[in-house]
C-alpha cells in the first residue's frame, strides 16, 4: 500500500513474466498447419491461467468465466491433458526444486511424510476408507523437506494403508540439481507417525540409505517427533488451500495428479520468491 494510493493485489491465478519464463519453455510447441489451419490456437499463457483459476477456485470447467479471456473450459481441460501427457508438471516441480537448492533454501537433513485423504466423486485410484466410516475416497501422500517444501506427492485409493506408500514416496523424490556435483535425491532422515510403524518398512527405508524415525504404536505420546513433523501437516494445509484438491472431482486419476503436482510446484515458487 502506497500512501494516498490503492494498489491492487494480483490474483493468485495471474501469471507474471518471471513465472512464465520458467513454465513457457516446458510446454510442447505446436506448429500451426499451413493448409486447413482452422481456428487459431488460444494463447498458452491465457489457457494456463484458466487452469490455475480452476485449481484455486474449484470451479467446474463448464463454469469457467468466458469474460476473463482464458478460453472455454473444454479448451483449458484439453490443454491440461495435453501438457500432462507431456510430463510438464513433474519437470516444472523438479526445476523449481533445483532453484530452491541453488538458493540454499532446500533442507535434506530430514524429511516428513503423511497421508490425509480428500472426498471423491468417482474414478480410478479410489477405495473405501477404513478410517472414514467406509466412505469412498482417494489419499494424497506427501513428503516434504525439513522446512515443509513439497518434494513429492502421490495419489492412491482411500483403502491403501499409509505405510505402503512410504517407499514409493521416497522413490518419487526427483533428483534435485542446483549445485555442483551429483543431484540430491534422498533425505538423511525420514520422520513419520504411528501409521507408518512397521519393522519391514524400516528395513526398506534403511536399504535406501535413509534413517527412519517412526513413532511406535502402543507407546505414550511425547516422542518429540511432532515438533519436527508439523511441517508436513502445514504443507497439506497449503495444498488443500487449492480448492480443487479438497474434493476430487476428476474421474481420470492422471488429471487429479496433474493438479496435485502443479500445486506442489506453485508452493515451491512462492517459497523461492519469499527467499529472495
Amino acid at each position: 500500500m502506497i500512501r494516498g494510493c490503492w494498489v491492487a493485489r494480483p490474483k493468485p491465478w495471474e501469471v507474471d513474466d518471471e513465472l512464465w519464463a520458467v513454465i513457457g519453455p516446458l510446454l510442447p510447441k505446436v506448429e500451426r498447419r499451413m493448409r486447413h489451419a482452422g481456428r487459431k490456437r488460444h494463447p498458452d499463457r491465457l489457457v494456463f491461467q484458466g487452469i490455475l483459476f480452476v485449481l484455486h477456485t474449484g470451479i467446474a470447467w463448464e463454469h469457467l468465466p468466458q469474460e476473463l479471456g482464458f478460453g472455454s473450459g473444454m479448451t483449458c481441460w484439453r490443454r491440461l491433458a495435453e501438457w500432462t501427457e507431456a510430463d510438464v508438471w513433474p519437470r516444472l516441480h523438479e526445476d523449481l526444486l533445483a532453484k530452491l537448492r541453488n538458493a540454499n533454501v532446500l533442507d535434506f537433513s530430514r524429511a516428513a511424510v503423511d497421508g490425509p485423504h480428500p472426498r471423491v466423486k468417482g474414478g480410478s485410484k479410489t477405495g473405501r476408507s477404513p478410517v472414514d466410516r467406509g466412505r469412498t475416497g482417494s489419499k494424497h501422500h506427501l513428503i516434504t523437506d525439513a522446512t515443509g517444501i513439497p518434494l513429492a506427492a502421490t495419489l492412491t485409493g482411500g483403502n491403501r494403508n499409509d505405510v505402503t506408500q512410504l517407499i514409493p514416496l521416497l522413490q518419487a523424490v526427483p533428483p534435485v540439481r542446483g549445485k555442483r556435483g551429483r543431484p540430491r535425491r534422498r533425505p538423511d532422515v525420514v520422520l513419520a507417525d504411528r501409521g507408518y510403524d512397521h519393522d519391514k518398512y524400516r528395513r526398506l527405508v534403511r536399504d535406501l540409505g535413509v534413517k527412519p524415525l517412526i513413532a511406535r504404536r502402543g507407546t505414550k505420546h511425547g516422542s518429540g517427533l511432532g515438533t519436527q513433523r508439523w511441517v508436513v501437516e502445514r504443507a497439506f494445509a497449503h495444498l488443500h488451500w487449492f480448492r480443487r484438491l479438497r474434493i476430487r472431482w476428476e474421474i481420470r486419476d492422471d488429471i487429479h495428479e496433474a493438479f496435485l503436482t502443479l500445486a506442489c510446484a506453485l508452493i515451491c515458487w512462492r517459497r523461492l520468491k519469499s527467499a529472495r
